[in-house]
């Protein structure tokens, strides 16, 4: 009786999963076709110096990825794997403000845009005090990763970008360590959620892993701020490529859209840092863009995304062999997932 009230429960969480995950779907997606509409990004000399190598999609195939993002979260949370989220859109006069607040900056955006400027925060920050290849505006945002505003900003801007699938594609990494560490007691667990900027999968992991020590750690006081504010978990300003933990300390460490921004040369050092906090038997989960390879189908829409936003590193990251990078540094990938534009990896460092 118990098994079939819980499988019950499971499924009307599920059904409420998808209704919100459509209705945050149609908000973000209709907030980011009017900041383009008002914007018009794709008009100007950056669209007409851009001459994809990659095919169309294959029609119907990119509503297809999108619509599995939601189909997939659903199912985990019918599964019991994590319970249901909002995700936002909680209270309408918030969403509002966040939707208005996007819109206003999206033209300070297509300024930034017009101008090529994505280091314009260089003049704004310390120079000691951050790696140079961190002190840009990514994506053209306003304040790069430095200003409340930003971190306050971040959540709307993805969602608008990603048509409300950011939630979603996160979570296939949460699914992926959920299923390696179901029946597990998380009482003793130790997760460390590396790079967790404004907190949205910190969020997640302490709602799937409640009795878990988990922390989040940046290096923006500002993103690191507003995760506190949403999560209430310990925040840590530190680098990534140096974590201030002991080796084989921790039991799991997330690591979430973080080495499409990092340089060539940066990311075996970062990969080389979050195995070496790993308990032997601890694992990586590694979220971040899919690769051309992965979708080749969807290959034209990655190529599209660094010539319209700043992502000076993206094209380097999707022909990286992730696979191989981890490896050198000692880890072995035991899981993977995708859903749309993301994939997740879980990555084990071996016993002995």
């Amino acid at each position: 009786m118990d098994e079939r009230r819980s499988r019950a429960a499971f499924t009307v969480d599920a059904a409420g999963q998808r209704a919100r995950a459509m209705v945050k779907a149609a908000w973000w997606t209709a907030t980011g076709s009017l900041a383009r509409s008002l914007t018009q990004p794709t008009k100007g000399e950056q669209a007409r110096s851009f001459s994809p190598k990659s095919a169309p999609a294959a029609k119907g195939s990119l509503r297809k990825a999108y619509l599995e993002a939601f189909e997939k979260d659903a199912r985990d949370v019918a599964a019991g794997l994590y319970p249901a989220v909002e995700d936002g859109l909680v209270r309408p006069s918030a969403a509002l403000r966040e939707a208005a607040d996007f819109i206003v900056d999206a033209f300070e955006v297509d300024q930034r845009r017009r101008r090529g400027d994505g280091v314009e925060v260089r003049d704004a920050v310390d120079s000691q005090a951050y790696p140079n290849y961190y002190r840009q505006n990514f994506h053209y945002q306003s304040g790069g990763w430095f200003t409340p505003e930003s971190a306050r900003r971040y959540d709307a801007q993805v969602e608008a970008l990603f048509s409300g699938t950011a939630g979603a594609m996160r979570r296939r990494g949460l699914s992926l360590l959920a299923k390696h560490w179901r029946g597990r007691d998380h009482r003793d667990a130790k997760i460390l959620d590396a790079a967790c900027g404004s907190g949205a999968f910190l969020k997640d992991l302490k709602a799937a892993f409640p009795r878990a020590a988990i922390a989040g750690l940046d290096l923006s006081e500002a993103y690191l701020a507003e995760a506190r504010k949403r999560t209430g978990a310990g925040g840590i300003k530190a680098n990534v490529e140096a974590l201030p933990f002991a080796d084989s300390t921790l039991d799991a460490v997330s690591c979430v859209y973080l080495f499409h921004e990092l340089p060539p040369r940066v990311r075996p050092v970062v990969a080389a840092s979050l195995a070496r906090v790993l308990k032997p038997g601890g694992v990586l989960v590694f979220v971040d863009s899919v690769q051309p390879t992965d979708t080749p189908d969807l290959a034209r829409l990655l190529e599209a995304f660094p010539v319209y936003f700043h992502e000076p590193y993206y094209g380097s990251y999707a022909e990286t062999d992730l696979v191989a990078l981890f490896a050198d540094a000692g880890l072995r990938v035991i899981g993977e997932d995708r859903a749309f534009l993301t994939k997740a990896l879980l990555l084990e460092k071996p016993v002995g």
